[in-house]
């Protein structure tokens, strides 16, 4: 089936194509996936819910064949002067440059996506995990993915960094939300865990998205336990 990440960044390129006003940001962007979308060809729909003078909401139907596969609502604000005051926030991401990591290898063999891992012990590991991430396919073929179509690809990440331990990921995502304060400046994004809850079988995971020039945003994710991993 279709990895999560690429619904998102469909979902964020049709929103951003909901009659372009570049004074308007994506500020969220929540994508419920309730089907496994099977590798064939998509259908993805947008109806505006509100466009007024500050808001915009879109929402987003992805199908395919006769099956809805998923659906995500996007809240787009109007950006404007910033006002004064500074508020508490966490310290400055103090990390290599990701040119300056070692490649994994041929990125073909992951669908073209380029992963430099920060923390030591990869995905499986109960350390507090850190990575950059950029896709080097396009998503539409012909067609560069926008900063904001780049985000939304990397915030499916949050299940596998946040919700997996030394034992491996045993939690499957059903959403993610994406929060964004302004859009990425560089093709990489790096992503930070921020927190993890689990019980009765549903976690939730969160990280905190960076590019090269700082940190743009968070992304969540709800997610249930995987009985296939269970069961092996």
């Amino acid at each position: 089936m279709l990895h999560g990440r690429l619904l998102a960044g469909l979902a964020a390129r049709a929103v951003e194509g909901t009659g372009h006003d570049p004074t308007l940001q994506v500020a969220r962007l929540t994508v419920d996936m309730f089907r496994a979308p099977p590798m064939s060809a998509l259908d993805v729909a947008t109806r505006v819910i509100r466009d007024g003078r500050r808001v915009r909401v879109v929402d987003v139907s992805i199908r395919s064949a006769e099956a809805e596969v998923a659906r995500a609502v996007a809240l787009l604000l109007r950006t404007g002067p910033h006002p004064g005051g500074v508020p508490w926030r966490a310290s400055e991401w103090d990390v290599p440059h990701p040119d300056t990591l070692p490649s994994p290898g041929d990125a073909n063999a992951f669908g073209g996506w380029d992963v430099r891992m920060l923390s030591p012990g990869g995905f499986w590991t109960a350390e507090r995990k850190r990575l950059w991430a950029r896709d080097r396919w396009q998503l539409v073929a012909g067609e560069e993915p926008s900063p904001v179509v780049r985000a939304a690809l990397a915030a499916d990440l949050p299940n596998p960094l946040a919700n997996s331990s030394a034992e491996g990921l045993q939690f499957i995502n059903a959403d993610l939300t994406l929060f964004l304060g302004r859009p990425p400046v560089s093709e990489w994004i790096g992503l930070e865990v921020a927190g993890h809850l689990g019980h009765d079988g549903i976690a939730v995971g969160t990280c905190t998205l960076y590019d090269t020039s700082g940190a743009i945003g968070s992304s969540s994710v709800c997610a249930i336990t995987n009985t296939a991993t269970l069961s092996e």
